[in-house]
């Protein structure tokens, strides 16, 4: 017994090894750094907005992209094939403003009901070169949300990640803790980005020059997986010299309010993830299993009260640094009060990741839907 709570004892040491180097170098690389301020540019942009059954939600968001102050952007909505009013409202408002673009899309046996395909759609009608996306049920932060994403284009930099999330709900735990997990995948895909290993983003958050859509041929290569337009996407074109991050304007949307849809985005994103290039995948299985095994050996050598004096001390200080850690990165994301549920939205949200890895074991689809 003796020898295995010693080999125990040994990969405990190696996993907080681990995840001090995730979090010491490389989420600190966002967390503790200096805000970057973009220069304006006022460069001719296309707002691209995908819609489905989405008539109430564009009826708020409308007016709010109207109202950007922006000297030069078009709107191109996207209908994918709507069966609400939003068609209706959509064709009323192409009618007022001349620099209101509807695209109706009609289901395509090939792509039936297929986002990307829409998008793609969307995309080639796009008038400009520089392409901002968000959803129908997302909202802009406020009046400058086009000049601050549009602000971090350079030469170089042709593909600008942004961050959404969720709008708080009073004494809600579901909301923080969705809120928490939104939060933390941003600071990893941030921090990978800020260390020239950029691998994800978020379309409802999102800028990039037209040309990258079609250098990698848009969405192509993954079509027929039904999730991914943002990220997948992100994570074939995206380089270390082509990319870069804006934390100083977000888009917000309605929280998720029961905690089986929120598993259902979990696992379209775990299924994304799957085909996320194999360094990028070989990170976040590492995080992950580092992180799950850091957290079971510990409960082990405590309950055998092996060296437990240094299982303590290193339990401690590897959730007092995290806890730093995150707090700083959600303070720059506007998320302070998710902080205060660490380090138990973490073990939720470890073991949401074990559920569904263990149900996708017995599944026989390829694709969750």
């Amino acid at each position: 017994m003796e020898t295995i709570l010693s080999i125990l004892f040994i990969a405990f040491i190696v996993f907080f090894s681990i995840q001090f180097c995730y979090y010491g170098f490389v989420f600190s690389r966002f967390a503790f750094a200096k805000p970057q301020a973009g220069t304006p540019k006022k460069i001719p942009v296309s707002v691209i907005i995908w819609a489905k059954n989405e008539c109430e939600n564009l009826k708020v968001l409308l007016p709010i992209l109207l109202s950007q102050n922006y000297p030069h952007f078009e709107l191109v909505v996207i209908d994918d094939d709507s069966s609400d009013d939003s068609l209706d409202l959509l064709e009323a408002y192409e009618k007022q403003y001349a620099f209101i673009k509807l695209v109706k899309v009609k289901n395509n046996e090939a792509f039936w009901g297929n986002k990307k395909y829409a998008l793609t759609l969307g995309i080639k009608a796009a008038k400009y070169e520089y392409l901002l996306f968000t959803d129908a049920s997302c909202r802009p932060e406020n009046e400058n949300w086009i000049e601050d994403m549009t602000a971090h284009f350079t030469v170089k930099k042709t593909i600008v990640l942004g961050y959404s999330s969720y709008y708080k709900i009073k004494g809600s735990f579901l909301n923080k803790l969705i809120r928490f997990d939104g939060a933390l995948a941003a600071i990893q895909y941030f921090s990978w980005a800020k260390i020239n290993k950029p691998y994800k983003g978020i379309g409802k958050n999102l800028a990039y020059k037209k040309s990258e859509f079609f250098n990698v041929r848009g969405f192509m290569d993954h079509m027929k997986i039904r999730t991914g337009d943002d990220d997948l996407f992100i994570n074939q074109a995206s380089t270390a010299e082509n990319t870069t991050i804006n934390t100083t304007s977000f888009t917000y949307s309605d929280s998720r309010t029961s905690y089986s849809s929120w598993l259902q985005l979990k696992k379209d994103q775990i299924t994304s993830a799957k085909y996320y290039k194999g360094f990028d995948q070989f990170q976040l299985a590492t995080h992950f299993i580092s992180q799950f095994f850091f957290i079971c050996l510990a409960i082990v050598l405590l309950a055998f009260q092996y060296n437990w004096i240094v299982v303590t001390i290193l339990l401690s200080f590897r959730y007092i640094f995290n806890w730093i850690v995150i707090g700083y990165g959600a303070s720059k994301l506007k998320e302070k009060d998710i902080v205060f549920g660490y380090p138990l939205f973490e073990f939720i949200v470890l073991f949401t990741h074990i559920r569904i890895a263990i149900a996708s074991l017995f599944s026989k689809k390829t694709n969750w839907n």
